[in-house]
Order: structure tokens, then sequence, then C-alpha cells
């Protein structure tokens, strides 16, 4: 198989998970005799010190012409810092959803036994959870009309949905379900929005459709603690923007480290994969990032191509390596190793360079003192 991926490797700590990422996908691509072709672009605050756009025309074309797009993270603290700031790398983000109609994210969340001490949860509450997040990207609260009075004294966000833009994620959230534990559950704010009632009623029309699935309606903010108190309940969770942009941050942490999670975010013509942290710049060139995130999202990736089998060796690669203590800084402060040595483990794995009865430890850590 053939495959032109853009990459964009963004600000922090990006560029460093990405060529884990990348360094990954040679190794599927050696294996099983695939052909990967990257093109890099620009987003983000490098983007803007280098053009004064956080996303180029260039960028957007490249993207439009690809297979998919795998992508670091953006944001740097000189823009954090500045609320005033006129031009921001958030705003190549939102422009790059809506360029590429990029209308679905997916993230998967799914817990380690042996990530279950990282967590703020006890361990009862971790055991077996695996659900997926769908969120509405395009729509609602972040891409309506923004109102500020002269004064600066009053303002208004104007948050908009059509039937439309709830149906087309609806039929791949459903869809999804068949797949899994076949079960849905909407979450919204019926009680009081106008647009939650909306995606209500449309999601009750769709669900016709799909008998074998069970349907659940849960207000936000019951969500919200249900996630805590009982996050093996979900399957396939259903949401609009701005409520999915928080309960999927919230629902990160029950794997013990933002590190971790990996995102998939559906459009027309093409697809985006990447880690859901962000660019944590304090973080950038130290070479202790957390590249499994993104090594995720090329898992994700491969199904999307639909390398069913290769996209569950990477997943074997990353198990392998959490179950034998190879982890970077975030999960363990102590015995960490780094971005670029654990890249290279999971590469090994997926290759077969690693005899898993004749690990040696001592190499490993050579590798990685050398690297100090």
């Amino acid at each position: 198989m053939k495959k032109n991926i853009t990459v964009i490797n963004g600000d922090g700590i990006g560029p460093e998970v990405t060529a884990q990422a990348v360094r990954v996908l040679n190794a599927v691509a050696e294996k099983f005799n695939h052909h990967f072709s990257y093109t890099y672009c620009l987003m983000g605050a490098c983007a803007i010190d280098q053009t004064g756009n956080p996303l180029p025309d260039e960028t957007i074309e490249t993207c439009l012409n690809s297979d998919a797009i795998l992508f670091g993270a953006i944001g740097d603290l000189k823009y954090d810092n500045d609320p005033t700031a006129k031009v921001r790398p958030e705003q190549g983000l939102l422009k790059l959803r809506k360029s590429l109609q990029l209308f679905a994210n997916i993230r998967p969340i799914v817990t380690y036994s042996s990530l279950h001490h990282l967590s703020p949860l006890k361990e009862s509450k971790l055991t077996g959870v695996d659900f997926v997040i769908f969120r509405e990207l395009t729509g609602g609260i972040y891409f309506g009309k923004k109102t500020l009075s002269e004064d600066q004294l009053q303002a208004s966000d104007e948050c908009v949905y059509a039937a439309s833009e709830v149906e087309r994620i609806a039929h791949i959230a459903f869809q999804h379900a068949t797949l899994r534990k076949k079960k849905l559950t909407l979450v919204d704010k019926a009680n009081v929005l106008e647009t939650s009632r909306l995606w209500r009623r449309t999601i009750q029309q769709i669900a016709a459709q799909y008998p074998g699935v069970a349907v659940d309606y849960m207000f936000v903010d019951n969500a919200a603690m249900q996630l805590i108190v009982s996050p093996q309940q979900f399957d396939v969770v259903l949401t609009e923007n701005m409520f999915g942009d928080i309960i999927s941050d919230e629902a990160s942490v029950l794997s013990g480290s933002l590190g971790m999670l990996p995102s998939a975010s559906y459009g027309i013509c093409t697809a985006l994969f990447e880690p859901i942290h962000g660019s944590y710049p304090q973080a950038a060139g130290k070479d202790i990032a957390n590249p499994i995130g993104s090594i995720l999202s090329v898992a994700m990736m491969l199904d999307y191509f639909n390398l069913l089998t290769e996209a569950n060796v990477v997943r074997q690669a990353v198990n392998w390596t959490l179950q034998n203590g190879f982890v970077t800084k975030d999960i363990d402060p102590i015995n960490f190793y780094f971005t670029t040595t654990v890249g290279e483990l999971i590469s090994d794995f997926v290759l077969n360079n690693i005899k898993i009865d004749e690990i040696n430890r001592e190499n490993i850590e050579l590798r990685k003192s050398t690297i100090i």
C-alpha cells in the first residue's frame, strides 16, 4: 500500500513525539511492505514566526491532497501569556478543522493496569475502562458569532447547530457502536439549551436506523460526575463541541497521563491524527516527552487505512513497553526512559528485533545514560 502523509510537527514537544510516530510508521512500512511518503508543513507558533500566519495556504493545500495528516501540537508561552495577541497558534488549528471539514473528533479512553497507580481514581473504578468519545468539531459555540461591547463590559458567544451537522457525526458514532458493545450515550444539556434539544431529537430519529444499539441520554453535568464515579459504564459517548472538549480532557486523567492518549479527526476528504496533549514547551528539546499518544495516533491512522493487523501490532508494542516499565518521565520520574528510547523500542518490537525472553536491560540503560 502507498499513502501520502502530511506531517505537521507544530510547536514545543510536537516535533519530538511526531518523530517517534514517524519512526514507528516506517517500521510498519518495512515489516508489511508498505510505502509511506511524508510532506512536512508548518502550523502554529512556528508558522507565525516564519510566515506571520498560523496556517499558511500551502499547508492547507498539501493537507487537502494527502491521504492523512499526522499532527504534533501547537502553542507557545509567549502567546499563552499574552491574551491581547491578535494572531495566535490556536487560530491555525481551528482554521484547519474548518478548511478540511474535520467534523468528527474521536478519542478512545483506555486504562492500563500498570498505570492505575497514576490515576487519581481508585483501581476498582479503572479496571475495564474502555470507551470512545465522539465530539462534533466544527460547529457550536467555538465557531459561533462573537460580540464585545464598545466599553468591553459585555460579551457574547453564539452556539448554533444544524440538524445535518448532528446527523453526520451521529452516523459515525452509531456505526462504531455496532462494532463495540452496542451502547451509545448522548451527552447534552437538553433541559436548558435549545441546541441540545435539537441534538436529542435528531439522535432519537437516527437511533431507529440502528435497532441493535442501546441509546441513553445524560446531561453534561451528570456525565462529568459519572466519568469519575463509574467510568466503566460508558462505551460510545457522543456530544457537541464544547461539552466534548471538556469531558474528553476530564476522561484523559483516567489513563494516568495526558501523554498516553491518541485522537483522530475525520472529515469529508481526509483525516487528521494527533495526541491529545498540548505543546508542553517547558519540556521541549529535553527528550523527556511521552511519545505514546502520538504513536497510538499512528495506530488509529492505520485503522483508517484499513490496515487492522498493522494497527494491532503497534498497540501490542505499546502494551509491551508499558508492562516492562519502559516508560517516560511523566509516568516514572525516577526510573524513566527517554522519548527516543521508547520510540526505538516500540519500532524494534514492530520489526521483531526484540526477543522478549532475552531483554538486556543493561544495554537499554546504557543507551539511556549515554543520551544524558
